[in-house]
């Protein structure tokens, strides 16, 4: 039986009328009502295909036949509670054992990365016996009330910084306070969480956890300096705390090089804990929690069972199983060093000729471009970002903005983006930001003349 389909001006003033207005949309002035989709290619009502340089989600591609095919194989047999003995679990473990260092052997599975994140939190807790955070500023972990508390990206807009709390700077080489110029930023950045936890130790406060996406993504894009992350381990393993490495955005492959983003910091480095979501099943809500024997026994010993419904089971579980296969077979990995690395070489050349294009940075297909009013200032050029943005849905391209000033923007596409479809993004945006920077000439001119 069909789905009845309704005009888009109805559906919109239905999700008006029903559905709460802080869920908003992309392009909320002028909605993109999207019908279906494939691979890396949107759909609207009238059949209009729009290239989607966003939906991380979608890892391998949007409806991808061989997650449907699975799918649909494990519900036609088993969809049942997660206390019942069966193999997908233990299977789909044993998978991501195998591309974790070998201490990260105990998983639990959940729903969404808030549920994963939020896990995180009471492993780090109980096993530490602390109640503490630190957190990188602009971070965002989540939507339950427990992450929200430790998402300055939210909480600063609500009721502000918990007592609990603690914000060390984002290690962000071209806003932040060390720069690309500085001989060892990574050192510099984690000697600020170092100072923190000496503050925190001179009120009696004694921290659990660092929480940090392994590449901070609302956050504007950005790439940790070198040795940043083993170093702030070394100092929060020393006041007792563990590193929770949230891989929620960035993992399975999207840097390329390495399955995992907190990987591209050195084999020395190993967080205690790691959150994985977004891209786990391609669209399907699954989402899990790493971490040591040590980290989980302690949780078990606290006497009360962790059960969670449809955490790990059998029909999710053959998901992610499929998205590790269309990972493997498609070689997506290999796929986002070559078109990240040339989608990145492209819009370098846009920044030689471009000043409106401050910065470029990322790793296979995790990608920022950051625009600035001028390059000395580094002022962000946040109208400017919105413009782009809105022109390339014109162009039918899908694209979105990050960063503290929404002047960032972000390319996490599905990972079967091809060279075509970078080739064809650099041109639009090369268009666009000559018409931009004619439209500011033409401007300057005028106010002289005035003057």
């Amino acid at each position: 039986m069909a789905l009845e389909v309704f005009h888009k001006d109805e559906t919109l003033q239905m999700r008006r009328k029903l559905i709460g207005q802080s869920c908003r949309l992309f392009f909320s002035h002028d909605p993109v009502k999207i019908m279906r989709a494939r691979g890396q290619y949107l759909y609207d009502e009238n059949g209009m295909q729009y290239l989607d340089c966003i939906s991380n989600v979608q890892h391998v591609g949007h409806c991808h036949p061989s997650i449907t095919q699975a799918a649909a194989a494990q519900m036609d047999l088993l969809y049942s509670n997660t206390r019942f003995l069966h193999d997908n679990i233990v299977l789909y473990a044993n998978r991501l054992a195998a591309t974790l260092p070998k201490k990260l052997c105990v998983f639990y599975f959940v729903n969404s990365g808030s549920e994963a994140n939020d896990l995180a939190l009471r492993l780090a807790r109980q096993y530490t016996r602390h109640q503490d955070v630190i957190v990188l500023d602009y971070a965002y972990h989540g939507h339950l009330t427990s992450l929200i508390d430790i998402s300055p990206y939210k909480f600063r807009k609500l009721e502000g910084q918990k007592e609990w709390v603690h914000v060390a700077p984002l290690p962000d080489t071209y806003h932040g306070i060390y720069r690309e110029d500085h001989l060892d930023p990574g050192q510099a950045y984690a000697d600020t969480v170092k100072s923190l936890i000496e503050e925190a130790h001179k009120k009696g406060r004694k921290i659990s956890s660092f929480f940090a996406e392994s590449l901070p993504s609302v956050g504007g894009q950005i790439i940790f300096p070198t040795g940043y992350c083993k170093r702030v381990a070394e100092s929060v393993h020393e006041a007792g705390g563990v590193y929770v490495a949230d891989e929620i955005q960035t993992g399975f492959g999207r840097v390329g090089s390495h399955f995992w983003a907190f990987q591209l910091q050195g084999e020395d480095f190993c967080p205690d804990i790691v959150t994985v979501g977004k891209p786990m099943g391609n669209g399907h809500p699954i989402a899990c929690v790493a971490t040591t024997e040590e980290i989980a026994d302690a949780f078990t010993a606290n006497g009360v069972e962790y059960f969670n419904t449809f955490g790990g089971n059998p029909v999710s579980c053959a998901i992610g199983l499929a998205v590790l296969d269309v990972i493997e077979k498609e070689d997506l990995r290999g796929n986002a060093v070559r078109v990240g690395g040339h989608l990145i070489q492209l819009l370098l050349q846009l920044q030689t000729k471009h000043p409106l294009v401050g910065d470029v940075r990322g790793v296979g297909l995790f990608i920022g471009m950051e625009l600035v009013k001028d390059r000395v200032s580094r002022k962000p050029a946040t109208e400017e970002a919105a413009h782009l943005v809105r022109r390339l849905k014109e162009e039918r391209i899908v694209i979105s903005t990050d960063g503290p000033w929404d002047s960032v923007i972000k390319f996490k596409p599905p990972m079967c983006f091809s060279i075509e479809d970078a080739e064809r993004v650099s041109t639009c945006i090369d268009q666009i930001l000559g018409e931009l920077e004619d439209t500011h000439q033409k401007k300057g001119t005028a106010d002289e003349v005035e003057v």
